[in-house]
This record gives structure tokens, C-alpha cells and sequence, in this order.
């Protein structure tokens, strides 16, 4: 799990462009959005389509996104669960 956090906090600097930021300055049970990182709608779909390419994830409705994406310790679970646990 703790590779898995790793790797997509840098996956997550990377497809976002966030090129001031390294890993360490994001909070794996922080929230992606509003609070925490501050992401938008656009870094949601940035988000959905590295899922989708890189781990096989579809997320199917806004409330399964809302979820999935709250953090990056919950896109970790999700992968792990092979995006079962949110059905």
C-alpha cells in the first residue's frame, strides 16, 4: 500500500502538471479537492482518465468519483479492491 501511495503522488504531480510539488507535500488522507489541494473539475477528469489508462478503474457516476477521488489513500484502496469496493 505504502508504494502504492507513493507512486500515485507522483503519478498525480506529474498528470497535473503540479511541477512545484514532490510527494512529501501531499497528504495521502488529505482531500484531493477544495480544502486540500485545491483541484477543479478538470483535475477530477485528469484524474478519471489516469485511473481508467493505468489501473483499469472506471468510475461510472459523479457520487463513485466523489468518493474514489476524496484522497489519495482512497484512489489506493480503490486500486486495490480492483474498483470493486465502490459498487
Amino acid at each position: 500500500m505504502e508504494k502504492l501511495v507513493q507512486t500515485l503522488k507522483e503519478e498525480i504531480i506529474e498528470a497535473l502538471n503540479l511541477v512545484e510539488m514532490v510527494p512529501e507535500d501531499i497528504n495521502e488522507e488529505a482531500p484531493l479537492f477544495v480544502d486540500g489541494l485545491g483541484l477543479d473539475s478538470i483535475d477530477a477528469l485528469e484524474l478519471t482518465v489516469l485511473l481508467e489508462k493505468k489501473y483499469g478503474i472506471k468510475i461510472k457516476t459523479a457520487e463513485e468519483g466523489k468518493k474514489i477521488l476524496y484522497s489519495v489513500k482512497s484512489m489506493a484502496d480503490c486500486i486495490i479492491a480492483g474498483g470493486k469496493a465502490w459498487d
